[in-house]
């Protein structure tokens, strides 16, 4: 079987048997990820099942920073917060803050984070401190550490409130997101004061599994903070009168501005990749998952099932300790002593 029929199979929605460690080959059959060369096969394919689901991720030329306009200025105490929008593609202007520590002297290349939201009208002002929910500054506190950082808007969501996802060229607004933040870590490549080998992604909810997301799509991305982002799809819950009004468990997945082929092609039985699959794609760089017991939609048994399987992953890979969870006391939240460990973190793997 050539490689062409089996990303028709995987289209079809039939996830590759035998564990995260089990690769097909072009004959179509099921080896054993043995050498790292297997696991680039695997890993290829686990990109494939996640475009089969989101849609094809256009061709990017990571040479060409995109175009920036600044919209405004505001300098604050270590840092200026610029209100920006760049030029991700021809016809796509991505609204987003981006914050510059101050330097003294001449101009040092600092690490730099892609900072991202949660669902939520406000946009990229959530991960400012607009948000009237505690812990979602995000972006604001990274800077005050030191931090380049670069806070998009989700399409649909903030400046992109208006965004037409029937219009667009992309089949979800998954992967028009995330089509946006890699063009955001191709802007922060390209400037004079960021480091283009420490750069790393941090988000809750919406932005935790877009968090992942990116950083399967994107190796430059060294760190991965997911906080309340995840956990495996037949876990995810919303309860039984919140699926009737969407239409089935995973129907707030299935929305236009998400993944709608959830809705329109697969079953949750046949759906073609799931969040394990997407950590052992970010393996053997830097994972840490904020997963609360209490969080009412990402269940933490889904989160500790997909955590023993992708572990199978980073110790084959021999980082098992790049590959870390926490699971406080508390509901979908990301807790300030959580929180400050992710940072602590970050610190320990970009500084």
């Amino acid at each position: 079987m050539a490689i062409v029929c089996l990303v028709s199979l995987i289209g079809l929605g039939f996830r590759l048997p035998g564990g995260l460690l089990t690769y097909i080959d072009k004959k179509g059959d099921h080896q054993p990820v043995k050498t790292k060369s297997d696991w680039t096969i695997k890993r290829a394919q686990i990109l494939d099942s996640m475009q089969q689901v989101m849609g094809p991720l256009p061709a990017i030329d990571h040479r060409k920073a995109p175009q920036m306009e600044i919209k405004s200025s505001e300098k604050r105490n270590g840092y200026t917060r610029l209100e920006i929008r760049f030029l991700a593609a021809p016809g796509e202007w991505v609204p987003a803050y981006l914050y510059i520590p101050e330097q003294q002297g001449a101009i040092r290349k600092l690490p730099a984070m892609l900072v991202l939201h949660g669902t939520g009208a406000p946009g990229k002002k959530i991960v400012d401190g607009a948000s009237p929910k505690p812990n979602r500054a995000h972006a604001r506190e990274l800077a005050e550490r030191g931090y380049v950082v670069i806070a998009p808007d989700y399409p649909g969501m903030g400046d992109l409130a208006d965004h037409d996802f029937h219009s667009d060229r992309y089949q979800s607004g998954t992967m028009k997101a995330l089509f946006s933040h890699i063009r955001c870590i191709d802007l922060l490549a390209s400037r004079n004061d960021v480091d283009p080998e420490r750069i790393g992604v941090l988000g809750h909810s919406l932005g935790g599994h877009n968090a992942m997301f990116a950083a399967a799509f994107d190796k430059r991305l060294k760190v991965v903070v997911a906080s309340c982002g995840w956990t495996k799809f037949d876990h995810y819950n919303i309860g039984e009168e919140a699926s009737k009004r969407y239409g089935g468990r995973l129907g707030p997945w299935a929305q236009d501005r998400y993944m709608p082929l959830i809705r329109d092609r697969y079953k949750l039985e046949n759906i073609p990749f799931d969040f394990p699959e997407v950590i052992a794609a970010i393996a053997p760089r830097a994972f840490f998952s904020n997963s609360p017991v209490k969080d009412g939609n990402f269940d933490v048994e889904g989160v500790k099932k997909g955590i023993r399987e992708a572990a199978e992953v980073y110790q084959f890979l021999g980082a098992a300790g790049h590959l870390q969870v926490r699971y406080p006391d508390a509901g979908h939240d990301f807790p300030e002593d959580v929180r400050m460990e992710a940072y602590r973190y970050i610190d320990e793997i970009l500084r």
